[in-house]
């Protein structure tokens, strides 16, 4: 998974936020708002979106299944509901396996 740098932990993030994280368009975090009934972002006055935590991991479990393991829209909403958590942790261990990877990897250019 090829994340921006995660934004600092905090209760909300924005869209802006989620998109730059993610490397993707505040469009199809929208369009992915309006498709997947796991994500509630909510509004403020001005009508801002406004993620908590569980949507971010949300969002990053969909950005795997579609964009990465390339599933329909159908497919992973199926995926999601079959396997919730264990996509959580499976997200997980692909993130830790991928740092530790570019840590290896620095480690051996050094050498």
């Amino acid at each position: 998974m090829s994340f921006a740098k995660k934004p600092t932990e905090k209760l909300f993030y924005q869209i802006g936020e989620v998109s730059k994280a993610l490397n993707v368009n505040v469009s199809l975090i929208r369009f992915w708002e309006k498709e997947f009934d796991v994500l509630n972002p909510k509004k403020n006055k001005k009508g801002n979106r406004l993620f908590t935590q569980k949507d971010f991991d949300n969002l990053k479990i969909i950005y795997h299944l579609v964009k990465e393991r390339g599933f329909t829209l159908d497919g992973a909403k199926k995926k999601l509901k079959e396997n919730k958590e264990g996509k959580t942790d499976n997200l997980s261990i692909i993130r830790h396996l991928k740092e530790i990877r570019g840590f290896l990897v620095d480690l051996k250019e050094q050498l």
